[in-house]
């Protein structure tokens, strides 16, 4: 078992670097408008797909019971909406006497303003095994939640105002993101039984999904005319961006897993990739609203049009190395309870203490 679990993350890391490799060769298949349609097919069908095989394979009580965590919740979207448009603020005053292309760095406090995206959390949440419950409810409340407050944000930090269309992205996400996952829980209510007896591959599907949206992300990342910038600015911008997610991610885990914190080493995988993950999918079109008409739009859009791979690529190394911890932290606790265990059986307790003698 442990055998086809690592190849399965070999393969994954070789399906990684195949899709950037490809993307970066051809990128007219996977950019919008070309062959793949992904404004289709990665927009609407594969996030579609990620919902429903996540609610096929959740057990209602789990996410009933991720419904009520509300100390988890208000940690998430606190830190997300609250936290890192601050922290960005604040780290953008110092970067603000460097040589970086001014746009650049306005470009990286929208992204800090960014809600959660409603897939990618999620799918590497699953692939380490963590709160998935958790994490669907967070990256769907905080898409909702980001609609209204992403624009009051960007309002705050850079003076920007706009009307944004509510209804058609609040429609999008409900078809996207609520109604696969009630219907995938209504299908496993009538299939139970047929998919705890055959198991069906849920973590390869979210895999291939998952290797459609880096593909299709890197296409239109390496096929945008605005990405060839001054090569030192992007550079920079580069640094930076793997810098504040790998911070952040780590921050995110120190906090999560402090002794008092009540968290979970599931909770804490929930915590890492929804707190620190930006929504590309529903940012490039409220900076298209927002900075509409802006001679400088395409500079502004460059450092989210970097983060999203970034995030993805970054989360998915990662992945081997927080599903070690997480199984680690969890059979402590198990290891612990032995020696209680064997007070109530005497003569286990005894082979016990003769056996360490």
């Amino acid at each position: 078992m442990r055998l086809l679990e690592r190849m399965r993350k070999e393969w994954f890391m070789v399906g990684i670097v195949l899709a950037i490799a490809g993307a970066k060769l051809e990128p007219s298949i996977g950019v919008n408008g070309g062959p793949l349609k992904p404004e289709i097919t990665v927009s609407y069908i594969a996030v579609a797909t990620i919902f429903f095989n996540s609610g096929l394979s959740l057990k209602t009580e789990e996410l009933t019971s991720a419904l009520v965590h509300i100390k988890l919740h208000l940690f998430i979207q606190i830190f997300t909406l609250a936290f890192f448009p601050t922290a960005i603020w604040l780290f953008l005053q110092l970067l603000s006497i460097t040589p970086i292309n001014e746009w650049l760095l306005k470009g990286l406090q929208t992204v800090g303003c960014m809600p959660p995206p409603v897939s990618s959390a999620v799918i590497l949440t699953k692939a380490v095994g963590g709160n998935e419950a958790a994490a669907i409810f967070n990256s769907a409340f905080g898409s909702f939640l980001g609609i209204v407050i992403t624009p009051l944000l960007l309002l705050l930090f850079l003076g920007s105002s706009s009307s944004v269309p509510f209804t058609s992205i609040f429609s999008q996400l409900f078809m996207t993101v609520v109604v696969p996952l009630i219907i995938g829980q209504i299908v496993r209510r009538y299939i139970k039984d047929w998919l705890e007896r055959k198991k069906p591959p849920f973590g390869a599907v979210s895999s291939s999904v998952l290797l459609m949206i880096i593909y299709t992300t890197f296409c239109d990342t390496f096929s945008n005319p605005n990405i060839d910038l001054d090569k030192f600015s992007l550079v920079l911008i580069l640094v930076i961006i793997f810098s504040i997610q790998l911070s952040f991610m780590l921050l995110t885990f120190i906090f999560s897993t402090r002794n008092n914190s009540g968290f979970t080493p599931a909770d804490t995988v929930a915590i890492i990739f929804c707190s620190t993950h930006k929504s590309l999918t529903l940012g490039i079109p409220m900076l298209k609203i927002v900075f509409a008409g802006h001679e400088h739009l395409s500079l502004i859009s460059v450092p989210l049009l970097i983060y999203h791979p970034a995030q993805i690529l970054l989360g998915s190394v990662l992945v081997p190395t927080i599903k070690s911890w997480m199984v680690s932290r969890q059979k402590k606790p198990l290891q612990t309870m032995e020696p209680l265990a064997n007070l109530n059986n005497p003569e286990k307790a005894r082979l016990s203490i003769d056996f360490d003698h």
